[in-house]
């Protein structure tokens, strides 16, 4: 079963209430999701593998470690995922970005594809899955599900505000992935808006409505 890790630290918890709070503008909002975004990347990279090389200090020859492993991407789910990626860059700026486009149908509340790029070499890359909410879960597991069909075989899903049934989801839809959030809220609404969450994050982003 994947795990599901919060990522409580102060700092995160401090600016998640201000993303919540409705009378926060476009731009602090995007602001606020960059940061929190970088602060969680420290986590979800916790795991990355290392391996020892020699260099020169100014004093002497040392051994130190560097990344090895697998190369990383990350995949904003769009259009509220683009809001994390300029975090997730600033620690990890040699990771190539895909995007995958999904929408959920106001009738059904089923996810429903309209675009997809991806790196070339993409199942060769260990990836990180954006999308600031995870409320019923569907989006998220089709764009898993889309990537899984692409070869893909390591993946992290990365969310600032999760519901319960969202996690649900994707645990039994792909209980491989591990899932990151900075809270899980206590229920999802007639609408399937996470409350008390923090309304529709792209709306919020891009000042849409």
């Amino acid at each position: 079963m994947g795990r599901v890790i919060i990522t409580d630290h102060p700092l995160i918890q401090h600016k998640i209430t201000f993303i919540r709070d409705k009378n926060t503008g476009p731009k602090a909002f995007r602001e606020l999701v960059k940061e929190v975004s970088l602060l969680m990347a420290y986590e979800v990279t916790r795991d990355l593998s290392l391996e020892e090389i020699e260099i020169e200090t100014p004093i002497c020859k040392t051994k130190s470690k560097v990344i090895s492993g697998k190369k990383l991407g990350i995949i904003p789910i769009l259009r509220a995922g683009l809001g994390m990626v300029e975090g997730i860059l600033e620690l990890i700026p040699a990771a190539k970005v895909g995007h995958v486009g999904l929408y959920r149908d106001p009738e059904t509340l089923k996810p429903v594809e309209y675009y997809c790029k991806l790196p070339t070499d993409v199942e060769e890359r260990e990836l990180i899955v954006l999308d600031p909410m995870l409320a019923t879960g569907g989006s998220a597991s089709a764009a898993i599900q889309f990537l899984k069909n692409k070869g893909v075989s390591n993946i992290k899903l990365v969310c600032l505000i999760a519901s319960a049934e969202g996690i649900a989801t994707i645990q039994k839809e792909h209980n491989d992935v591990d899932i990151y959030v900075a809270s899980i809220d206590e229920r999802l609404n007639e609408n399937a808006y996470i409350v008390p969450g923090l309304g529709d994050a792209g709306d919020r982003l891009f000042g849409t409505k």
